[in-house]
């Protein structure tokens, strides 16, 4: 693009990924979840232009597109639209954004589960609020990220991904509460165990369209125990005891679906109490059985994860693993003593080439700080 050739950046914010420990699909059910911000980034470079309305936006990976702030649209290009919806929910709150050039580098994996997207929206709208002293507040800045997917990308995404992108520190989870947004965080030392991603490189095609279906089942859900329960308005709202009195009213998939949340509700809070409690023991009991709802109940895995998940169960420094994000791919989420790092990620990366002829990527991630100015 033209601009890049005097293009001389005066503002670089770089914007996390993240990683939820527990609490998959909790979110827009209002439930718990326990995220935190992790090291790889999505980096921003910004200045402002000559024109009021003439943005230029460039990332490495997809080329670029120019806009007119005063014509903003849905784009063809699925990328476009977390740039797009983040400008368009700005343009709602203040008339001080003007003209500006950005470039965009990242090295969070697309399609990992790692959250690339709300990092995309995130970084996007810090940039901005900073470059033009716009005066929007984090939790500002998560919430009209929030709905940027929800209106450009179209999907129905609860908060916790941008939430966690923003708000995390390092050394940290978040426990948040997505009903009330009171939020506490929770140190967390698991030395001597690191935590190892394997990314399936299968890339979650699935996830915006059966994410909406799920959201719905759930609904449907709610609207059958409420003529029980007045007082139910989502899923956070239900007991156990609640939910088997209303099961014979329920397809057997929706009942399947509530119970996953009420269970994964309650396993935020184990884990919770396992880390201030290191026992780490049950840090990895509760992984496994987390990504089992996942798999049978759930069922937002797919035949990758739960081969890599099955495979983790058989080495003796995993402590426990599950599949991680909003599934059909992306990672799977791994506690491994250090001093068996190596060895697993060689064991698994061969199994997983014989079995599915993929050349597996393992990494390590490390609780991070949020969204921040370099």
């Amino acid at each position: 693009m033209q601009f890049l050739e005097n293009f001389n950046p005066t503002l670089t914010i770089a914007s996390p990924g993240r990683i939820n420990f527990i609490g998959e699909h909790t979110d827009y059910n209002m439930g718990y979840v326990l995220p935190t911000a992790i090291e790889n980034k999505i980096t921003f470079k910004f200045q402002k232009n000559e024109s009021n309305t003439k943005c230029n936006v460039y990332s490495v990976g997809y080329k670029g597109f120019s806009l007119d702030l005063n014509s903003i649209s849905i784009s063809d290009t699925e990328w476009e639209n977390y740039i797009l919806g983040v400008l368009k929910e700005i343009s709602k709150l203040t008339k001080k954004l003007k003209g500006f050039d950005c470039t965009i580098d990242s090295n969070l994996p697309l399609g990992s589960g790692l959250s690339s997207s709300a990092a995309m929206e995130c970084g996007l709208a810090f940039g901005l609020n900073e470059l033009f002293n716009l005066g929007l507040s984090k939790m500002t800045i998560v919430e009209l990220s929030q709905r940027a997917e929800h209106s450009y990308v179209g999907t129905q995404c609860g908060i916790m991904d941008q939430f966690a992108s923003v708000m995390s520190k390092e050394a940290t989870v978040i426990l948040l509460d997505c009903q009330s947004l009171e939020y506490q965080y929770i140190p967390i030392d698991i030395h001597p165990y690191k935590i190892i991603m394997l990314n399936t490189k299968v890339a979650h095609t699935l996830a915006s369209s059966e994410y909406n279906t799920r959201k719905q089942e759930c609904e449907e859900g709610v609207a059958i125990m409420k003529t029980q329960n007045a007082h139910i308005t989502s899923l956070r709202d239900v007991t156990r005891a609640m939910l088997e009195v209303s099961k014979q009213e329920m397809k057997e998939t929706v009942y399947n679906r509530c119970s996953f949340i009420i269970d994964e509700n309650q396993r935020v809070l184990e884990m919770v109490k396992a880390f201030k409690e290191n026992d780490l023991k049950a840090v990895g009991r509760i992984l496994y059985e987390a990504h089992y709802g996942i798999s049978k109940l759930y069922e937002v895995s797919c035949p990758e994860s739960d081969f890599l998940v099955d495979f983790a169960k058989r080495n003796t420094s995993v402590l426990g693993a599950r599949q991680t994000g909003g599934g059909f791919g992306g990672c799977t989420l791994n506690i491994v003593h250090e001093n068996g790092v190596d060895d697993f990620k060689q064991k698994s990366a061969e199994a997983y080439k014989e079995a599915f002829d993929i050349d597996l990527e393992a990494f390590e991630v490390q609780p991070s700080g949020g969204t921040s100015m370099l």
